[in-house]
């Protein structure tokens, strides 16, 4: 790679990257790498004009009506759809001017690299303490991957802080669908605020590429006229405002997503691991042997999620139906007699 190109932020989900590391390993991959709802949303059918003509207007006012309405937004205009949240993490960097940036870490790495690629100074702190002085502050909240939850009280006293100064407080609320309730911030939304809300994680639908940005008015307006005219495909427009119509639907999916949760901690502590948190979408857990852990899983055809800052970590999704599930079990009670790995377990 040339010295003048940035390195990409390391992500789950490369599957390609894992079939060339593992080109024997067994078929076909799970893929838990990720983040992503296993049982996702039923496509609901539409008109085949949807994918001819342009989005239209009516399209694009249903899917904020339906997205204010989910998410406790104060009206659809607070709400800018996106072709995905990750849009947004690159956009927001060149609307404010150079600043102090804090990201509350460790954290999605695409935030800290966003804004510094965009010439802002930041830096990655381990509490909100040390946050005082920065201009923009980034909260990702629950975490990923640590699952941490930051209560919304606090995130209101440091928006508040943040007015003061002219400052930008932004929360990435990409996995709110699966915390407690009164966890988001968006139905009191505090000045000064952007919060970002993914349909991919909870509808299973990473794909579909639609994502939401829920500030104030000028904030709103400013991001959406980066983003430009029809910024989401109509199918996608079509698609998200039937999914965040569906109340039982989500209802349903939370329900079975905490039992699959659980399913796994079960797994993963049976097999020598420490769950040291996620949600019900992910879980963290720890292993002085992680490294040697995921690699057994690559021959066995099963991608899982390192750190490279954090090497007795690995992130689990969620297996899809009781077969992976079995299949991962197998697959790390196999670890035990791997070599390099009995040992420390």
């Amino acid at each position: 790679m040339s010295a003048d190109w940035p390195e990409p932020v390391p992500h789950g989900g490369d599957l390609d990257r894992a079939r060339a590391r593992f080109p024997n390993a067994r078929l076909p991959w799970i893929d838990l790498s990720t983040g992503i709802n296993p049982a996702a949303y039923p496509l609901p059918e539409f008109a085949p004009e949807v994918w001819t003509r342009l989005p239209l207007r009516s399209e694009e006012r249903r899917l904020q009506e339906m997205a204010a309405r989910r998410y406790g937004a104060a009206s659809p205009e607070a709400v800018v759809f996106a072709p995905g949240t990750q849009a947004v993490i690159q956009i927001l960097p060149r609307l404010i001017q150079r600043s102090h940036v804090a990201v509350l870490g460790p954290t999605y790495g695409e935030h800290a690299w966003a804004w510094r690629q965009a010439g802002h100074d930041v830096s990655e702190v381990h509490d909100l303490d040390a946050a005082h002085g920065a201009d923009v502050v980034v909260v990702v909240n629950p975490n990923n991957p640590t699952g941490r939850i930051v209560p919304k009280e606090t995130l209101h006293e440091v928006a508040a802080r943040l007015r003061a100064v002219g400052g930008l407080l932004v929360v990435d609320e990409a996995f709110a669908d699966v915390a407690p309730a009164g966890t988001s911030v968006v139905p009191e939304l505090p000045p000064s605020t952007v919060v970002l809300r993914s349909l991919g994680k909870m509808y299973g639908l990473a794909g579909l590429r639609l994502g939401f940005a829920i500030a104030q008015h000028d904030m709103a307006q400013r991001v959406r006229e980066a983003l430009g005219p029809w910024a989401v495909s109509g199918p996608a427009l079509v698609v998200g405002a039937a999914a965040l119509a569906d109340d039982a639907w989500l209802v349903a999916s939370r329900a079975a997503l905490e039992q699959a949760a659980q399913r796994l901690d079960g797994v993963l502590d049976a097999n020598g691991f420490t769950v040291l948190g996620g949600t019900s979408l992910f879980r963290l857990a720890a292993h002085r042997d992680a490294a040697h852990v995921a690699e057994a899983l690559g021959y066995e055809g099963i991608l899982v999620r390192e750190f490279s800052y954090a090497p007795t970590w690995l992130r689990f999704g969620l297996p899809g139906s009781e077969t992976e599930c079995a299949r991962l079990q197998h697959a790390l009670g196999a670890a035990y007699c791997a070599e390099g790995v009995r040992a420390s377990f």
